[in-house]
């Protein structure tokens, strides 16, 4: 991703415009899924929604995004947090060793 950002420069007289691009890397995080748990992920933030596949035991996720959805009680507590783990694919953050009862990630837009 790059950010573009343009300034006016008050030169006196003069003006000019100063472009600059800036490339953002931003290092995307996995994060585990509890131990002995064989996860549903699902279409959307509710248990009300499809299941798209199934995690593995010991599977790691990254959370590209997140929003809040169903309260559900797992391993890591009670949490209406869903974490975006691929395009249209959720978890209930309550099974994902994120170390934080809150937002880890930025809302998914």
């Amino acid at each position: 991703m790059s950010v573009e950002r343009v300034e006016e420069i008050d030169g006196g007289a003069e003006s000019e415009a100063v472009t600059t691009a800036a490339a953002t890397t931003a290092t995307l995080r996995y994060y585990s899924v509890a131990p002995g748990v064989r996860l549903n992920v699902r279409s959307g933030p509710s248990t009300s929604y499809r299941v798209v596949r199934v995690l593995a035991e010991g599977a790691k996720v990254p959370i590209w995004c997140q929003t809040p959805g169903q309260s559900i009680t797992g391993p890591y507590g009670t949490s209406n947090i869903w974490d975006n783990i691929d395009d249209g694919q959720y978890v209930s953050d309550a099974y994902v060793n994120t170390g934080s009862d809150g937002y880890v990630a930025s809302r998914c837009a």
